[in-house]
């Protein structure tokens, strides 16, 4: 489901036929949890720069689900803060070059975060749901990110 957003999304501004799905599933492992993973391609319309693709991609379909824009909705509904930079983006954007008349950039959506404010710090950590998820394992996956953010404090319970 996830990947088929992130195509869906590329589409908008790739060229016709050009967006694939190179690499549908691959395993990362982690100190706390194993991750999935999905690498998809396309070849950038001729008219499009780097703020189109981010418009198209952001936020991701991972952090909202679909229908991409109501899910958005339901999310400002339910939740009673902003997120801030959690589910935000983390990287690097290089300006167009002859090289790359588009630009470059490299993100990577912030799915564990701590955010430190004053005296305060905010962690925040999640998980994706689709259908066949089970409420129990999401909840225990969110606790097992959290206490391994927790842990290379020093502060793990």
């Amino acid at each position: 489901m996830i990947t088929d957003l992130e195509r869906n999304d590329l589409g908008r501004v790739c060229d016709y036929g050009s967006v694939r799905v190179t690499n549908p599933r691959a395993v990362e492992a982690y100190e706390a949890v194993y991750h999935t993973v999905a690498t998809v391609e396309g070849r950038l319309h001729a008219e499009a720069d780097l703020v189109d693709l981010l418009r198209a991609t952001f936020p991701g379909g991972s952090i909202t689900g679909a229908p991409k824009v109501r899910a958005m909705q339901i999310i400002a509904e339910l939740e009673p803060t902003r997120r801030s930079v959690y589910t935000g983006a983390v990287g690097y954007l290089a300006p167009p070059s002859d090289a790359e008349p588009a630009g470059r950039c490299s993100l990577n959506i912030a799915i564990r975060t701590l955010l430190v404010a004053g005296q305060a710090v905010h962690l925040q950590a999640g998980g994706g749901i689709v259908a066949d998820s089970d409420p129990a394992a999401e909840f225990d996956e969110t606790s097992d990110k959290a206490r391994a953010m927790l842990a290379a404090l020093g502060l793990a319970p």
